[in-house]
């Protein structure tokens, strides 16, 4: 798990050198099309085009649209907010799953774990500071990104019941794919360094390969365990931040991701718990 978060952080740090000089499809793009090939490598020997067979098209074809969105304004406001920020306001999604679960999933969340949502959501206020930061359009797309990942959160833990992980990693980056290459040929622009080009290549190949690995250890080990391991991706965004671009987080943004990060470990706790009582 750590292996695959640790490429996240690099792969939002090639996006924010990349999102000044082209545009947000074209990087969008090279992300989800790099993904599809790294995977179709990796399970077409094995599963060939049954692959593609899947008993919730309309399912999978929905959640692959939320994941397009969640990334698309994602790169759209990565250009103008520190990595560290970008990364602590990501991690409202597993609250905003939590939330949504009681009516989309007909799950039941007690007290306790409405509380751990309702305080993680007081600690993303410390990192946004309504005050000043909702007069950034890119702290309002981070946040819708957020919310459009948390509702393809869902819709992959539904579809789960009916389709294999695999199908579900090729349906994540295909409809993305696909339709950011329908604009390529009006909004392409040939990189303009050595650089340049192999971040774009990289994109792909660190998104691709980062999902993979996320969803084997999943595989491997218990939810509960392995999902608080995702928030090393804040100290990974952190480092890059401070080392390429200079920027290091405030005393408001730590204390907010402290809170946000402490929330979110409680309500996995509280899940581990639920499912052993449950088991």
């Amino acid at each position: 798990m750590c292996a695959g978060v640790s490429t996240f952080p690099f792969m939002n740090a090639a996006v924010k050198l990349l999102a000044p000089n082209y545009p947000a499809a074209q990087i969008t793009w090279a992300r989800f099309t790099g993904h599809l090939i790294v995977m179709l490598l990796v399970f077409l020997p094995q599963y060939r085009w049954a692959l593609l067979r899947t008993r919730q098209p309309a399912v999978q074809i929905g959640r692959s649209i939320l994941m397009l969105m969640s990334n698309l304004v994602f790169v759209m406001a990565i250009g103008r907010v520190p990595l560290a920020t970008a990364s602590a306001i990501g991690f409202t999604s597993p609250l905003i799953v939590t939330a949504l679960s009681v009516p989309l999933l007909h799950e039941s969340v007690g007290w306790r774990r409405w509380s751990a949502v309702l305080v993680g959501f007081a600690g993303a206020l410390l990192v946004i500071r309504p005050g000043n930061g909702f007069s950034d359009p890119a702290v309002t797309l981070l946040l819708l990104s957020a919310f459009a990942y948390a509702l393809y959160q869902i819709a992959t833990r539904w579809v789960s019941r009916y389709d294999n992980a695999a199908t579900g990693i090729i349906f994540a980056a295909l409809v993305g794919s696909l339709a950011m290459s329908l604009t390529m040929p009006f909004i392409f622009v040939m990189p303009r360094t050595l650089l340049d080009g192999m971040l774009f290549c990289c994109l792909g190949l660190l998104g691709g390969t980062g999902h993979y690995l996320v969803i084997h250890a999943f595989q491997l080990g218990r939810a509960a365990v392995i999902a608080p391991l995702g928030y090393v991706e804040l100290v990974g965004s952190t480092a890059l931040g401070y080392l390429i671009f200079g920027n290091f987080p405030d005393l408001w943004t730590w204390g907010g991701a402290g809170v946000i990060i402490a929330s979110g470990l409680y309500i996995a706790l509280r899940e581990r718990q639920r499912r052993r009582r449950d088991s």
